[in-house]
């Protein structure tokens, strides 16, 4: 027998399978979004807004799940799911434009969060560099100058070897070079930005003559930042996603570099001191958003800007494999995502296994994360992560791949 059920996850996919039965060519856009189902999570509705939710969407033969306490008019506020296949979502933001102001709010918020999921990126700009996101999923591979990393510490310490290291990275197909000269493992104390100037400026003032890809600075600091960006770094990556010094944001804007946003709960001294959340990715996204609106704010374009859900940081190993599960969830903010599992502790203690024998939990980290969405992975072996991207890639986006 060789009927099976099948999966669509996008309209191209659904024109595809389309054509290859034969269906008229003309059908194709009436078909091809019924073939797409979306769930919607909405927060906090208000009940009498949820009964109506639920009504239009069943009028148009899709289904809206609430709060068993709303119809009761128990719960004042209810999460919503919102159950449908594209024309019906679309057909349900129609019918709530009709009703009465109190809508208008609800409709525009559906119709963002399914705009920026379905959302296409077609280029990442760092500075003079122009990523094409649709092509493959980059690599940013790691680059610690640093004595006290909590993986590679004091193996490229010597700006020699950094040096020697960063070549090694590009031949081995890094699309980005990540520098840092201050470690924020869990713990980590923070250093005087002069020293940690010292640390990457050499680097970065070489590098940009001898490699043809863009270059990275992991910083939080204001002044290391300036330094690095002036000496040719093509973009920004900030663990606290430009909230602990917001003049980072102008700083970007002025420069036009990519600027990674990534999600920290608490400070890498304290971040790992039983960090709970209510809604992991809920939380995860609502903080995102904010950095989102500080960099747009400050005249970051949106073709600059990518966000990071913060493997490790303010998480425990359960909240680190939920978001790698849910990792597509970020779409929803309608940004690239860049994701970095390299070596991290959730492997070594799920495996059970040290910091240098985690080579194999990384990759399968990295192939989870592709499969659910990341555009951008952060590695340190990447010769091996690039090996496993290119199958996973020419899987997903080549054109040569049927049904």
């Amino acid at each position: 027998m060789k009927d099976r059920v099948i999966q669509i996850r996008s309209l191209a996919e659904a024109k595809k399978l389309l054509a290859e039965i034969g269906a008229y060519k003309t059908s194709f856009n009436i078909m091809a979004p019924k073939a797409i189902l979306r769930i919607l999570y909405l927060k906090d509705i208000p009940f009498t807004i949820c009964n109506i939710l639920k009504q239009e969407m069943l009028s148009v033969g899709g289904e809206v799940a609430v709060s068993k306490g709303v119809v009761s008019a128990k719960d004042k506020k209810s999460d919503c799911l919102v159950i449908g296949n594209l024309p019906q979502i679309k057909n349900l933001i129609l019918k709530l434009k009709k009703q009465p102001s109190a809508f208008f709010g609800i409709s525009y918020r559906i119709e963002k969060l399914l705009r920026n999921y379905q959302k296409k990126f077609l280029e990442l700009r760092c500075r003079n560099f122009r990523l094409n996101l649709n092509r493959k999923t980059y690599i940013m591979g790691v680059l610690n100058v640093t004595p006290d990393s909590f993986s590679d510490g004091g193996q490229f310490f010597d700006e020699e070897k950094a040096f020697e290291r960063a070549l090694q990275l590009e031949r081995d197909g890094a699309d980005i070079i990540d520098i840092g000269g201050q470690s924020t493992r869990p713990g980590a104390k923070e250093i005087n930005f002069k020293e940690e100037i010292h640390r990457v400026l050499p680097i970065i003032k070489r590098l940009r003559r001898r490699i043809k890809i863009p270059i990275s600075i992991d910083t939080y600091k204001f002044k290391v930042a300036k330094a690095a960006l002036e000496e040719g770094a093509s973009v920004l990556n900030d663990i606290y996603g430009l909230k602990r010094d917001k003049r980072l944001a102008k700083l970007a804007a002025k420069f036009k570099v990519g600027v990674v946003l990534m999600h920290i709960k608490g400070t890498p001294r304290s971040m790992q001191r039983k960090p709970y959340y209510k809604d992991l990715m809920g939380d995860i996204i609502d903080s995102l958003s904010q950095s989102i609106d500080l960099a747009l704010n400050a005249g970051i374009s949106e073709k600059n800007i990518v966000v990071d859900p913060g493997l490790g940081f303010g998480k425990t190993v359960k909240h680190n494999l939920s978001i790698i599960k849910n990792l597509s969830q970020l779409r929803s903010l309608g940004f690239p995502v860049l994701i970095g599992p390299s070596r991290k502790s959730f492997i070594g203690e799920t495996l059970r296994l040290p910091i240098g024998r985690r080579l194999y939990g990384t990759i399968a980290s990295v192939c989870a994360c592709v499969l659910r969405g990341a555009d951008i992975v952060r590695v340190h072996d990447v010769a091996y992560a690039k090996q496993a991207v290119r199958i996973i890639d020419e899987i997903l986006r080549s054109p040569k791949c049927s049904k």
